[in-house]
């Protein structure tokens, strides 16, 4: 109900939401963001470099190479995606998939490109001893500290920092979307919003972002959630987990049980507020979790 009426409201899209009697607090509002575990992207061409608009940077620091500027090539040669660039035998897949009629389909290493989705003329070109394909089989750490030893290369660290602080930091740079996990891939686009400026108030909607974490990546999480807020925006989130939910400002507890007879308030406010409320069992579990700190 929440993210359609906003999502008409606020973003124009063609949603009908659910019946209720209106919404507060619209004003405060320029959009509504609903961050899911879905896939970054519905091909394997997606990854966190393209996702956060990374691959740009890096794709024009390539065409500003001597070797690139010689050769006159744009950063659209260093593209995967496009002709001109990309290997042609793969269309810059680095993989050839083999369509079986009765069995599972074959996926074989492109043996154009050996897997690197760019001609060679591509590749030959370096920067800093490195070519664009060895650049996107970086991990986002390695990435760091590679490009943090260059000054010129501050705006391609500022976009890898978010992927670092939510976590992800382990993964590569064109590791394909379809690869990644839900709770990775929902953690990649939280990552992009961080690293834009300038953002307008935003309301996220997070459902279950926690689901399959250790600990301390939800500790992580937590943080980077907050950065959000510190930018002025709203972040709503749907939780059983009782860590974040005792990291609430405001909770409003659903229950008291499933099914017919769930789905009413039990109690709402603060963390505090729950825990004193004697028929929620979200206060129960958060009066644990508060004992088992002191």
């Amino acid at each position: 109900v929440l993210y359609k009426a906003l999502a008409a409201e606020l973003n124009g899209a063609r949603a009908r939401a659910g019946k209720h009697d209106g919404i507060d607090g619209l004003e405060h509002l320029d959009k509504v963001i609903a961050i899911d575990q879905s896939p970054i992207g519905r091909t394997p061409r997606s990854n966190p470099a393209t996702y956060t608009g990374l691959f740009t940077d890096i794709r024009e620091l390539f065409a500003k190479t001597p070797q690139a500027n010689m050769r006159g090539y744009k950063s659209g040669r260093f593209s995967f995606n496009v002709k001109g660039g990309r290997c042609e035998a793969c269309q810059g897949e680095g993989k050839i998939t083999i369509e079986m009629q009765f069995m599972a389909d074959v996926v074989l290493e492109c043996e154009h490109c050996k897997g690197k989705r760019f001609k060679q003329d591509v590749l030959d070109v370096l920067y800093r001893g490195k070519s664009i394909y060895d650049i996107l089989e970086m991990t986002v750490n390695q990435a760091i500290e590679f490009f943090s030893e260059d000054s010129a290369c501050k705006k391609i660290v500022n976009r890898l920092r978010p992927l670092q602080d939510v976590g992800i930091g382990y993964v590569k740079l064109g590791q394909a979307g379809s690869t990644l996990s839900g709770g990775e891939s929902q953690r990649v686009k939280l990552a992009s919003f961080l690293a834009q400026e300038n953002a307008t108030p935003t309301l996220f909607i997070f459902d279950e972002p926690t689901t399959g974490l250790h600990h301390h990546d939800i500790a992580i999480l937590l943080k980077a959630l907050n950065a959000l807020i510190s930018k002025g925006h709203t972040v709503l989130i749907i939780e059983h987990n009782p860590s974040v939910i005792l990291s609430a400002d405001h909770i409003i507890d659903l229950g008291k049980e499933g099914g017919d007879l769930g789905g009413y308030i039990v109690a709402e406010g603060t963390p505090e507020d729950i825990m004193q409320c004697a028929d929620s069992y979200t206060g129960k579990a958060l009066n644990e979790l508060k004992d088992s700190f002191i």
